[in-house]
């Protein structure tokens, strides 16, 4: 298995791959995508993907950003490996990407959030050295609009 890591940096690379992000949100269609990534990516976000003869395995969005609190970070977002790749180590081979990609940038940390029964994801990673420091407290507003 001979896997190439790609940096997706135009909207047009990262609408190619709807189909991997379908796996994690079975609602999401083309014209919310297109829009979300429209407002992202002026925003320092930029996708990350694992790749197998042109055939996209896995990949997360990141972010990078500044906090008061911590100072220059990188977040991870929505990490997707498809159902079929798994285990086969494309979620780590994208976590060493962003953490190299977060050396490169001068970050003070990495971060990412994970639903409090995503057991499985939680035990990856506090492999790869996150640890639960806080929590995520949220509001919903427009329940219907939380995928």
């Amino acid at each position: 298995m001979s896997l190439v890591v790609k940096e997706l940096k135009t909207l047009e690379e990262m609408l190619e791959h709807i189909d991997v992000l379908i796996e994690l949100y079975p609602t999401l269609t083309m014209d919310e995508y297109i829009k979300d990534l429209t407002d992202m990516l002026p925003h320092n976000y930029g996708q990350v993907a694992v790749y197998e003869d042109e055939v996209c395995l896995g990949l997360s969005g990141y972010w990078i950003g500044k906090k008061l609190w911590c100072g220059k970070y990188l977040e991870l977002d929505n990490i997707i490996v498809r159902s079929a790749a798994r285990s086969k180590g494309i979620g780590q081979i994208i976590f060493d990407h962003l953490a190299q990609k977060a050396k490169d940038n001068d970050c003070n940390m990495m971060a990412l959030d994970s639903y409090t029964t995503n057991y499985k994801a939680h035990k990856f990673f506090y492999n790869n050295e996150f640890a639960p420091k806080g929590f995520h407290f949220i509001r919903i507003l427009k329940k219907d609009q939380i995928r």
